[in-house]
């Protein structure tokens, strides 16, 4: 109930009390159940309304919870039996206070079993949004800026159950985090940048896998991790606890919008800044359900702050990579743009390829065709692999 209404995450409810006690299989089943209803939910609620009496009817919110776990489970779960997925949803619906409602759940989660959805031989693009259960505004953008058969891949991408990186063939070392493909390559490049870096900044930095890259791979920099969120720091601290090579990092609660002057400088510094995360959607189901065309301009007005407040703690010659994990020009190119074009910026900080970075990554197993576009770094679900990210080079000159 609380992911459904926007007042948790899936992350945090699989790892709460409520999954601790399970048993491994048990919670490998809760795991695909909470993240595959999420990410079909907008598909499935589209399937079970044309079911209803009344198609303008409004469920109470736990009998749609129960009604969306059992079509999940009937749609795409082969391992419940059916008659098992409909008895518990309708159990479900009964133990939620409303048992008025059960017959109703019963007989919708019976057509779903015995009317399996068709493919037409053409579909518009709100049709297929809805097929692959994304909003239409999200899938209208991506064919726009990336083209119909992209705009399909990261939808289906965005509906796969994670799997193991497979872009750094290192990728089972044991003193390194695990992480996801896109979100190490951001770090394995900001490393790159700045070989001889001695001071490193990494200005948004929970839960702490790029600062453990960062750590790793320049065991000589002095490496300072700050963020804004004193509760994510603690859970970070536990993390970077565990990895003798990131002993002498400083973790700091630091507002990066505005970094006290105590700082100082650095040579190189790391801006993965917060974002919408649309290039996460398989990992992070519920941001498709929450998020608005009117959150990217807030989310962009934070990120140029962010970027302006890095840049001017930049040492002359120092590198900036700023980095996010949407795909929306709003929170990337443009932010780049728009603070390049400031006129305290204007001929002290330019742009810089990523291609030679790329080229020096001998980590790579060669699966980033087309990455590169102009001089920015853009990887894409279904595409690429692992998340969607963004990644800019810049370099104060002055």
């Amino acid at each position: 109930m609380l992911v459904a209404s926007g007042r948790g995450n899936s992350d945090d409810l699989l790892h709460s009390s409520h999954t601790a006690g399970l048993s491994a299989e048990d919670r490998n089943l809760a795991t695909a159940l909470v993240l595959g209803t999420l990410r079909w939910q907008i598909a499935l609620d589209g399937r079970i309304q044309t079911m209803l009496q009344r198609p303008d009817q409004r469920l109470a919110e736990p009998v749609a919870i129960a009604l969306r776990l059992g079509a999940f489970q009937l749609l795409h779960l082969d391992r419940i039996p059916p008659h098992a997925a409909i008895n518990e949803s309708v159990e479900l619906v009964r133990a939620s206070g409303n048992p008025h409602a059960t017959g109703m759940a019963n007989a919708i989660l019976r057509k779903v079993m015995t009317q399996k959805p068709g493919r037409p031989i053409h579909e518009s693009t709100s049709a297929l949004a809805t097929r692959l259960s994304h909003p239409g505004w999200m899938v209208e953008r991506w064919a726009s800026n990336y083209g119909r058969s992209v705009a399909i891949k990261i939808c289906e991408a965005g509906q796969r159950e994670l799997g193991a990186p497979e872009l750094f063939a290192d990728s089972a070392e044991q003193d390194l985090p695990r992480m996801d493909d896109g979100s190490r390559l951001v770090a394995e490049l900001a490393a790159v940048a700045a070989p001889g870096a001695a001071r490193v900044w990494d200005t948004c930095a929970a839960p702490g896998g790029k600062s453990l890259i960062l750590a790793k791979r320049l065991p000589g920099a002095k490496v300072l991790a700050t963020d804004v969120s004193p509760r994510r720091l603690t859970a970070m601290r536990s993390r970077i606890a565990e990895y003798s090579y990131a002993a002498a990092m400083e973790i700091e609660v630091v507002d990066a919008t505005l970094p006290p002057a105590s700082l100082g400088t650095f040579d190189l510094i790391l801006a993965d800044v917060p974002c919408s995360g649309t290039g996460t959607l398989a990992r992070n189901p519920e941001i498709r359900l929450r998020l608005m065309p009117a959150d990217l301009s807030r989310h962009a007005s934070r990120q140029r702050k962010i970027l302006s407040a890095a840049l001017k703690a930049l040492e002359p010659g120092g590198r900036l990579l700023y980095s996010t994990c949407s795909l929306e020009p709003e929170e990337c190119e443009r932010v780049v743009e728009a603070v390049l074009a400031e006129k305290e910026f204007a001929g002290v900080v330019r742009a810089v390829s990523v291609e030679p970075l790329l080229r020096k990554q001998e980590l790579l197993n060669g699966k980033l065709e087309g990455a590169v576009r102009g001089e920015y770094l853009r990887t894409l679900p279904g595409v690429h692999p692992g998340d969607g990210f963004f990644a800019a080079l810049m370099e104060r000159v002055g």
